[in-house]
């Protein structure tokens, strides 16, 4: 977990996520996190423990899906001396180690059936039995578990315990992507630009133009909050001119057209924003967007109604080729065409 991170935004689900969090903080029970990638499940569990009885106790963190499947019981419960081929000495597991204060789960999902058959005796009964051990250890810890897959829907295909689930979900926190984040993207954009400004030793921060900042605002973000952070620092770190607003922004870093597997070179659309001169980048803004200063919200509206409209005619008004080609799920291009009004042409 990174403790400069912060809780930054201003958009209601967001607000919502952090006062459920707070809420739940004060409560000794298990607290479900669910969320895409990079949208901070690691920093609600971290604030989750610091707002709880439990703040000076100690915080162990267990990535599930990070070990293999035959060494993920060894890590949760530890092993006695012998108890299986390389175990020379007693290990205590993560479960002993978080014992007065809170174990973070990430990737729930990813345990294995016999694993969870164990997890859910120690949130049951707080007693967990080290690999090789015939008597049980009683252990005092709060559980916080993460994840970003549907439980529900992995419990329906018998691949996640029900009963481990409903010991789990007292309260299940589920945070909000950046693309339902209204109004956040410029602010954590500028937090992180001004970051990446102050590690490079700029002696002020210039900020970014409108049209950099539209596209940052029109952009899908599915790797959420830790992208937005990459592609932020990466803009500002590129920039030559620290007395010139940032116009620049570099969605996939790994476009290139000397990639391996891109094939032969040719003119290819590129994947970045910035002060082109037509050459096939992001479409030309509409100019009274470009020209206007004062009115943001309705400037990024207007450049993200264009996107949609020459999306749909470049894929003949089909709406899934069309999703596809804007990296959007099916739903998410029918929010935002009833959002303009453009259902009655598609």
């Amino acid at each position: 977990m990174e403790r400069s991170d912060q809780f930054i935004g201003q958009s209601l689900p967001f607000l919502d996520a952090v006062e459920r969090t707070s809420r739940a903080a004060l409560l000794n029970r298990p607290v479900l996190v669910i969320g895409e990638r990079g949208t901070g499940k690691e920093l609600i569990a971290e604030r989750l423990h610091h707002l709880s009885s439990r703040w000076s106790g100690p915080l162990i963190v267990m990535n599930c899906a990070a070990l293999p499947e035959n060494l993920i019981e060894a890590e949760l419960f530890g092993h006695e001396a012998g108890s299986f081929t390389g175990a020379a000495k007693t290990r205590h597991g993560r479960f002993e180690e978080a014992d007065g204060g809170t174990l973070f789960l990430d990737e729930l999902g990813t345990l294995s059936m016999p694993a969870q058959d164990r997890l859910l005796r120690a949130v049951e009964y707080g007693e967990i039995t080290r690999i090789g051990a015939s008597r049980p250890i009683t252990v005092d810890v709060r559980i916080v578990a993460a994840t970003n897959e549907n439980l529900p829907a992995q419990v329906d295909r018998g691949k996640f315990r029900a009963d481990l689930l409903d010991r789990l979900s007292f309260e299940v926190i589920t945070l909000p992507p950046m693309r339902a984040r209204l109004g956040d993207i410029g602010l954590l954009a500028e937090h992180f630009g001004r970051r990446m400004g102050l590690e490079l030793e700029w002696s002020h921060w210039p900020g970014f133009t409108t049209r950099a900042m539209a596209a940052l605002e029109a952009y899908p973000w599915p790797g959420n909050v830790r992208e937005l952070r990459n592609a932020v620092e990466r803009a500002v770190y590129r920039h030559e001119d620290s007395e010139r607003p940032i116009d620049e922004i570099v969605f996939d870093p790994f476009s290139s057209p000397f990639a391996p597997g891109a094939g032969p070179i040719k003119a290819a659309e590129p994947e970045s924003f910035g002060s082109g001169d037509g050459d096939g980048g992001a479409p030309a803004l509409p100019l009274a967007m470009a020209e206007s200063t004062h009115d943001l919200r309705g400037a990024v509206a207007a450049y993200e109604r264009q996107l949609l409209e020459e999306a749909l005619n470049r894929n003949r008004f089909n709406q899934r080729a069309t999703a596809a080609a804007l990296g959007l799920s099916y739903d998410q291009l029918r929010h935002a065409m009833k959002r303009h009004k453009l259902q009655e042409s598609a």
